[in-house]
């Protein structure tokens, strides 16, 4: 069992990073290979998942509550899109955005399914998560670089979420991030960043949702082991509460300011990373 403090400070790194571009799971492993801590197990994994998936949920629950009525052929409840994206949108068009969220989230759900052995395991290494910190931070660079930014959410088509869709499965591997690939892929299809963010948000909240109910249940029959059950409640405030902080701030600020900053971040970990295990 961990100390109460490093289930926080894990807690921290997962609110932050889950909705920053530089890869989650790339963090949660490389602090405990770092320090030399004690994996705090699956029971303390939940808890930063159900962390993070209620800072989502909250913080887009109004736009999650008129994406499904307007899905399902209902009316808004909170006004719809029209007031935080444009003002030319239609009920046709946020229909149309729900089920392309649906169908987009297909590709990492199927990915995750097959790939789940390797996810625990073989994936769980610090050189592959510092090689994908550097690799994914090239075509970031670029995409910072040549996208025109002309569509906003509701100007998403069904290509457009099908191929970020299928990017978002590549969030797989440590260190290329889920919102760092989608987010990426989005800028190459000229959405504009803020438009690129929430896309990203909204799109990761079903596979977060997926994987805290899965990993909900593998502990369901066995309960959180004895003396967890402080670190599980921490882990689940902490999480939330840091990462409802980051959604907010990190759409605020690619109202003004660009992708540099974690690019240079991501490259700068990963050739640290590398040094350290090649050494």
């Amino acid at each position: 069992m961990i100390p109460i403090w490093q289930a926080i400070i894990l807690a921290v790194v997962q609110g932050l990073t889950e909705f920053l571009p530089i890869s989650s799971t790339a963090h949660l492993i490389l602090f405990p290979w770092l320090f030399h801590w004690t994996d705090p197990g699956l029971a303390f994994d939940v808890a930063l998942h159900l962390g993070t998936l209620a800072a989502v949920l909250i913080y887009f629950f109004k736009t999650w509550v008129d994406l499904v009525l307007i899905g399902l052929g209902g009316n808004p409840l909170f006004g719809g899109l029209a007031s935080s994206d444009t003002q030319r949108s239609t009920l046709s068009s946020q229909r149309k955005l729900f089920w392309y969220l649906v169908l987009a989230t297909i590709p990492a759900a199927l990915a995750g399914w097959a790939l789940r052995d390797y996810i625990a395991t073989s994936f769980r290494n610090p050189v592959i998560a510092g090689v994908a910190l550097i690799v994914v931070a090239i075509p970031m660079a670029v995409g910072e670089r040549l996208t025109r930014s002309t569509k906003d959410l509701l100007s998403v088509g069904l290509k457009d979420s099908l191929i970020i869709g299928m990017a978002q499965a590549t969030a797989l591997i440590p260190g290329v991030s889920r919102s760092g690939a989608t987010i990426t892929t989005a800028l190459f299809l000229n959405l504009n960043r803020h438009a690129a963010a929430r896309f990203s948000f909204l799109l990761s909240t079903p596979i977060i949702a997926g994987a805290a109910v899965k990993e909900f249940l593998d502990i369901w029959k066995k309960g959180i082991p004895s003396g967890m059950e402080l670190h599980f409640l921490a882990g689940v405030i902490v999480s939330g509460v840091v990462g409802y902080a980051a959604i907010a701030g990190f759409l605020r600020y690619l109202q003004f300011g660009t992708f540099k900053i974690f690019i240079y971040y991501r490259i700068v970990l990963g050739i640290i990373v590398l040094a350290l295990a090649l050494l």
